[in-house]
């Protein structure tokens, strides 16, 4: 119940913050914002004001309400929010509608919510530096703290079928009979101490979240090609803090690193889909990232904050394509109406957003069934029985 809390926080913020981006700026240029929710429909109240008294008056239920100002509403289902900006899909050309603002203004407007998630971004890994970012280090770097941790896990290997997760925390290991043991406090040290018990089983005294566990496990004696015995990459790493200044930097330098590396990802993504090669990387849907929201959440609020500076960002950059029913879909017909000299058919328009909406469901279809089959949903379910 906690997982999903969290995954619905995450997701909430990081739509709401999305949406608040659009309502800003729209505002600012005198575009009105018929409504902001909190949630999405159908309604459980609405606040709006008077435009004669000025004051607020509250509306129950899912009525239509018509009103100059905005209507601030809360509603059912607890996930982020919306805006609805009069004239956004050109049914109003009015003074104040989208609709009726020249080329610049309705991009920015669109631009925003794209960097309100960057911006988002920014300003949790601003402190996550600051309260202590977990970072990789050498053996040789002398740092109080240092800790060996799992940083990946590969299929099929004896690790994932011990149960040894991402962010493992590997503090001693030992052979079966408890004989020889060896606390670890360096890769080298653990590789090491698993090189030389290979088919042989080996205790893991690990940290998970606070939480200690005894993991057994036999390293092969010879594993596939591109993994070690055991299956996983250990990585040194220890908590190192900046003062807030210096976190405002380091916050900023790592949306960008972030960002370059998720495009140069998707964008190898997207060559092997056309090559007809298999994509060398999982996409994760809903059930997907709810799982990694699983595993973040036992490591602490730091790294949940992390791993959602990294959703933000993820969001910021899949709007910001250049795909129908998108923002960036949106900005590109405003490009082309500003490059033609009058805007694109709306007819023509609509049927390009529809389509481009339908093909992301279906999308989302095909990846949640996915991320059924690779999560073992169905199994989970049938234990419940």
């Amino acid at each position: 119940m906690t997982t999903v809390i969290i995954f619905i926080l995450i997701l909430g913020v990081l739509i709401f913050v999305h949406e608040l981006g659009h309502y800003i700026i729209a505002i600012r240029n005198g575009i009105k914002a018929e409504e902001f929710g909190f949630g999405f429909p159908p309604r459980i109240f609405g606040a709006v004001k008077d435009e004669n008294t000025g004051k607020f008056r509250f509306i129950f239920g899912d009525k239509n309400i018509k009103s100059e100002n905005t209507v601030f509403s809360l509603n059912w289902i607890p996930l982020g929010g919306f805006v609805k900006i009069k004239g956004e899909n050109r049914e109003n050309n009015d003074k104040d509608s989208f609709s009726s603002k020249e080329p610049w203004t309705r991009i920015k407007v669109l631009v925003a919510g794209v960097m309100m998630n960057f911006l988002l971004a920014w300003v949790l890994l601003a402190v996550v530096f600051n309260q202590g970012a977990s970072q990789s280090i050498s053996d040789d770097d002398k740092i109080k703290g240092a800790r060996v941790q799992i940083s990946q896990v590969a299929k099929g290997s004896p690790a994932e079928a011990s149960g040894i997760a991402i962010g493992d925390e590997v503090q001693k290991v030992c052979d079966a009979n408890g004989v020889k043991c060896k606390y670890i406090s360096k890769v080298e040290e653990l590789k090491s101490f698993i090189d030389g018990n290979k088919g042989e089983e080996i205790r893991f005294f690990i940290n998970r979240g606070g939480e200690g566990l005894v993991l057994a496990s036999v390293p092969r004696e010879n594993p596939p090609e591109g993994e070690g015995s055991l299956g996983v990459q250990l990585t040194r790493t220890a908590l190192i803090s900046y003062p807030w200044y210096e976190s405002l930097g380091k916050g900023l330098f790592a949306v960008f690193d972030i960002t370059w590396l998720i495009i140069t990802t998707l964008g190898g993504l997207l060559v092997n889909l056309f090559m007809g090669a298999k994509p060398s990387i999982d996409v994760a849907g809903p059930i997907g990232i709810a799982f990694m929201t699983k595993q973040v959440a036992v490591l602490g609020w730091v790294y949940i904050l992390q791993f959602t500076a990294i959703l933000s960002i993820n969001l910021a950059i899949i709007n910001a394509f250049p795909f129908p029913a998108l923002d960036g879909g949106r900005i590109m017909f405003i490009i082309i109406e500003k490059i033609k000299g009058s805007p694109v058919s709306h007819r023509i328009e609509q049927i390009a957003h529809t389509a481009g909406f339908g093909l992301l469901i279906l999308l989302m279809i095909v990846v949640t069934f996915h991320d059924f089959i690779q999560f073992q949903i169905v199994d989970k379910i049938k234990e419940f029985f």
